[in-house]
């Protein structure tokens, strides 16, 4: 199991930005991983894909942060990070890093991330 270390969230206001950033502890390089990523629930909602980074470097968005929101990978800190701009009340979550490494799915403990109008 991969123990993944978030940071950033936070209280923001509508139109504002947020980075948050996913290191998995110890010796595992993000790069080991078959693909990391983000996703995000709201209260009463399930749990959605935001945005993920493959292991080649490819990145895929949901339909409704396209545009507003950058998913990238620091390879000297060993962290992935979500850049998140022009964000809005809707956008209001817990976010979740996520990481695959050969079949094993592994979570962080997640972040929560309030925009206020």
């Amino acid at each position: 199991q991969v123990l993944l270390v978030e940071s950033g969230g936070g209280l923001v206001q509508a139109g504002g930005s947020v980075r948050l950033s996913c290191a998995p502890s110890g010796s595992i390089s993000i790069f080991s991983m078959n693909a990391m990523g983000w996703y995000r629930q709201a209260p009463g909602k399930q749990r959605e894909l935001v945005a993920r980074i493959i292991s080649g470097g490819t990145t895929n968005y949901a339909d409704s942060v396209k545009g507003r929101f950058t998913i990238s990978r620091d390879n000297a800190k060993n962290t992935v990070y979500l850049q998140m701009n022009s964000l809005k009340p809707e956008d209001t979550a817990v976010y979740y890093c996520n990481a695959v490494r050969w079949g094993q799915v592994d979570w962080g403990q997640g972040t929560q991330v309030t925009v206020t109008s």
